[in-house]
């Protein structure tokens, strides 16, 4: 059985990733009881209808405390279980925007009448204990949420034998960094075409900017040199049994070069037998 527990802080875009899941076949229960996760692991297992993929969400709405949550990790260890974690987190600015934006309050700042700023401190310290187990983590700070669901899809669907989740993401180093990134390869020493008017307000998922881009030598061998490093580390990751990995490639803006170059380094990992997911954060962003 394939068991994944969801977890994360109120906010960061859980309910989007349990929507991604039921529909690539995870079956989903929502705000279990951490003391009930043994039970539903055990009934998830019983019977001629054992489930294959579930997922339960466990958050701060059924965790009262840090000790409760080890022990019940604890349990499922004891019994030798195996499970994945994957924690959808957010920097607390974003979470305080979106609770204003939806005009709903956090569940500590229900229950213990506490302000919005110290409910989410006390929910990570809460929660603390499965970000630290968690096998894939999410920053959702600077992700739509189409761009979420696609992560997670990413992450869990079904694609085959592939040994590692590779994800390729194209970003502006204006918006910051993608907080998941392993890689972080740099292209803004390449002509920008940015400065060219009739290139100005497309992407480099237009071929005209893709031409423009990699016209230059330095683009060639730079791109050369990236992908002699990739041949290189990503069976190194491989054999040292990591599971996801993502690769992050920027520019300024995050709609030109760095598109072209991630576009371009995806179809070389196809090249090289992985099945990288290619997604670009910034390319909707207003000039």
């Amino acid at each position: 059985m394939n068991f994944l527990i969801v977890t994360g802080l109120s906010g960061a875009g859980k309910s989007m990733a349990v929507n991604a899941l039921e529909d690539i076949g995870f079956f989903c229960i929502d705000n279990i009881p951490v003391a009930l996760l043994p039970r539903i692991v055990d009934f998830a297992l019983q019977g001629e209808n054992q489930l294959s993929r579930v997922a339960v969400v466990m958050d701060v709405r059924g965790v009262r405390n840090s000790d409760q949550l080890e022990q019940a990790l604890a349990d499922l260890d004891a019994k030798k279980i195996e499970y994945e974690i994957l924690f959808l987190d957010a920097n607390s600015q974003t979470i305080q925007r979106r609770y204003k934006e939806t005009r709903r309050q956090h569940p500590i700042s229900v229950t213990d009448h506490v302000s919005i700023e110290e409910a989410i401190e006390r929910e990570r310290r809460l929660l603390q204990p499965l970000r630290n187990r968690a096998k894939y983590v999410i920053d959702t700070s600077l992700l739509s949420a189409a761009q979420n669901k696609e992560r997670v899809c990413s992450l869990f669907l079904d694609k085959g034998k592939c040994p590692m989740a590779l994800t390729v993401v194209s970003f502006g180093f204006k918006y910051g960094l993608p907080q998941e990134a392993d890689l972080v390869l740099d292209v803004r020493c390449l002509p920008n075409p940015f400065y060219v008017p009739e290139l100005k307000n497309l992407t480099g998922l237009d071929q005209a900017v893709v031409d423009y881009v990699m016209a230059a030598p330095e683009s060639q061998e730079l791109l050369r040199r990236y992908e002699s490093m990739l041949e290189y580390a990503l069976p190194l990751y491989v054999k040292e049994g990591k599971s996801q990995l993502m690769i992050a490639v920027g520019c300024t803006g995050g709609k030109h070069r760095s598109i072209t170059f991630a576009r371009k380094i995806g179809e070389f990992c196809e090249k090289l037998g992985y099945e990288p997911s290619v997604q670009h954060r910034d390319a909707k962003r207003t000039l």
